[in-house]
């Protein structure tokens, strides 16, 4: 099979990540699947952005079993399947430890919806799962990172959030494919910074009213979106 295309496009989401200012050292991950053949690319486990290059991109396929590649894959590898096996529309993944997005997951809170800038990315809050349990963290940890965030999303449409936190952990994002997975860890950090200042200024700030959220969400996505040249 020729993985080529698939390997320069995960490539490039996983150098976008440093130069957005999401990642630092060897931090963080993008992948993206070919759901037709069902396998993914993802980034190698702990090897510096700067020595990376498509050709070590590591090809799995959906049960976690690297198919091609001479490097071990992210380590967080099994959440990316597992959000792929579950999430039937996703195309790529990213995962970060960035900065305003890890703080509100190391206080275990939800993002909430202040203003129009998080309403046109994410339909309502950013949801912030729950922790791990000690069984969880002794077992197969990064799979179970993936269920916990499957269980949070119960009665949650992931693509009209398209984001999430692991309690004490950091974001994951997704999106039709790597690209669009990056563009929403760009814009989760931005609306958690925003937040975060939003609160410093009123801390007892309420979320922005439901029917502008709607309107701000709906203009961008579903059947009746008008934003942009279409």
């Amino acid at each position: 099979m020729d993985f080529k295309e698939l390997r320069e496009r995960v490539y490039e989401a996983n150098m976008a990540l440093p130069k957005h200012g999401l990642v630092v050292l060897t931090w963080g991950n993008a992948s993206e699947l070919d759901r037709e053949r069902g396998l993914f690319a993802i980034k190698p486990s702990g090897v510096p952005y700067e020595d990376l290059s498509p050709s070590n991109m590591v090809i799995c396929d959906l049960d976690g079993t690297v198919v091609e590649g001479d490097l071990r894959p992210s380590s967080d590898m099994p959440t990316h399947a597992e959000l792929y096996r579950s999430f039937e529309n996703v195309g790529g993944v990213v995962h970060t430890h960035s900065n305003w997005a890890v703080s509100w997951a190391q206080a275990g809170r939800s993002i909430p919806c202040y203003g129009t800038t998080h309403a046109d990315y994410f339909f309502g809050s950013i949801p912030c799962v729950r922790g791990l349990t000690k069984e969880e963290v002794d077992g197969d940890y990064e799979l179970n990172t993936g269920k916990v965030i499957v269980e949070g999303f119960e009665g949650i449409d992931p693509i009209a959030v398209p984001g999430v936190l692991v309690r004490n952990h950091g974001p994951f994002t997704w999106g039709k494919d790597a690209a669009q997975a990056v563009y929403h860890a760009v814009v989760l950090e931005e609306v958690a910074m925003m937040a975060i200042r939003t609160e410093m200024v009123k801390m007892d700030v309420e979320p922005a009213p439901q029917y502008l959220q709607d309107r701000h969400f709906l203009r961008k996505h579903g059947p009746n979106a008008y934003y942009g040249q279409g």
